[in-house]
């Protein structure tokens, strides 16, 4: 297995790390990459074949838990209850537990929200060249979580502070600086959601906190500190993903001039060529729970290994011209209301390693 050595706050690297995928892929279906001392694949196959392998896992074997230091413990504390980082049973009770309050008929009545809100934001766009970013696409998903979990739309800035300073916490060149803003971000955050979940104990309404709080299975509930958890989680993922998939999906769309072959009969598809082509998050990790051989390479129990989806879903042995965006339709209400949307300045990703999303995203219209 080969080394690499490839700084992941690098500025050519933050703005096209395809180059580096296509460099380790050509080494085999593993390496070791140095900055991060981790084993890593970039290959479809064997991403595929670990995230299905349930000798794999989310959490770390007993023995092998990182320790965390005391000025952490409050983030982590948090992080404790997340699904994200659970495997079953635990897992598979809270995931249980969410669902019956996450119904499919409630993600399915924010549809028309969804849809007036586009247009109302559209609607505030000042004059002239605008970032995308700030005036639609960081705020819709948080208006929308906000309305969800039933917190007052006042509540957004705060909303969107915590969840980016909380997230730092999983970019590289992460600092002491940036664990105290997580710290005081996840602090602050459940202090505010334990209070709105209580008062939500005492006057229930109509949304998504109340209906965690009546979640039941087989007379288990979820605990406090676990509703709180899943709020917060909503909010991180939901958001952070969502502002980088719009602006990366939107700026392919403008470099590759595709905008105009949209029709609102095909989003799926190009939603999901938009996060094959571009993806929002780059590195997942899993740890091997037993010794067990993936495509020549042996892990032992309590090795991690790094799956760098961006690179699995640019594998030419799965797709004919990865590099290629293969447009269908996206965001048919923004390119509608916006028909001559164009770039006014080259486009910038962010230094958010494993994330990856642009800074801004300048445009105007005709």
């Amino acid at each position: 297995m080969d080394t690499l050595h490839q700084s992941p706050t690098d500025p050519a690297f933050v703005q096209n790390p395809y180059p580096f995928y296509d460099r380790a892929r050509a080494r085999g279906p593993f390496f070791h990459w140095a900055e991060y001392s981790l084993t890593c694949t970039p290959n479809a196959a064997a991403v595929n074949a670990i995230l299905r392998d349930r000798r794999f896992g989310r959490e770390a074997p007993p023995e092998c838990a990182p320790v965390i230091p005391d000025h952490l413990r409050p983030f982590y504390a948090v992080e404790a209850h997340s699904m994200l980082e659970l495997e079953p049973p635990r897992h598979t009770r809270l995931r249980s537990l969410v669902l019956r309050a996450f119904t499919s008929r409630r993600i399915a009545a924010l549809e028309p929200e969804i849809r007036q809100l586009s247009h109302d934001l559209i609607d505030a766009i000042p004059a002239g060249a605008f970032d995308l970013l700030t005036h639609f696409g960081q705020k819709l998903p948080v208006i929308i979580i906000a309305r969800l979990l039933g917190v007052p739309e006042s509540m957004s800035d705060d909303l969107l502070r915590w969840s980016n300073s909380m997230v730092g916490m999983y970019m590289a060149g992460r600092t002491r600086q940036t664990e105290d803003r997580a710290v005081t971000a996840a602090t602050e955050f459940v202090a505010f959601l334990r209070g709105y979940v209580e008062a939500r104990r005492n006057d229930p309404r109509d949304d998504l906190i109340t209906h965690l709080i009546a979640a039941e299975q087989d007379g288990d509930r979820l605990t406090t500190d676990e509703l709180i958890t899943t709020c917060i989680l909503l909010l991180n993922a939901g958001h952070e993903a969502t502002v980088h998939t719009i602006g990366n999906g939107v700026k392919t769309l403008l470099e590759t001039r595709t905008q105009a072959a949209l029709s609102p009969d095909r989003i799926e598809a190009t939603v999901e060529e938009m996060l094959r082509f571009d993806p929002a998050l780059h590195l997942f990790t899993r740890w091997a729970y037993e010794e067990i051989d993936v495509m020549g390479h042996r892990f032992q129990r309590g090795d991690q290994v790094g799956l760098l989806l961006a690179a699995a879903n640019r594998d030419p042995g799965v797709w004919d011209d990865p590099a290629r965006f293969h447009p269908q339709v996206a965001l048919p209400i923004l390119f509608d209301r916006l028909p001559g949307l164009h770039l006014t300045e080259a486009p910038e990703y962010a230094d958010v390693y494993h994330f990856h999303g642009l800074k801004r995203l300048r445009v105007a219209r005709d």
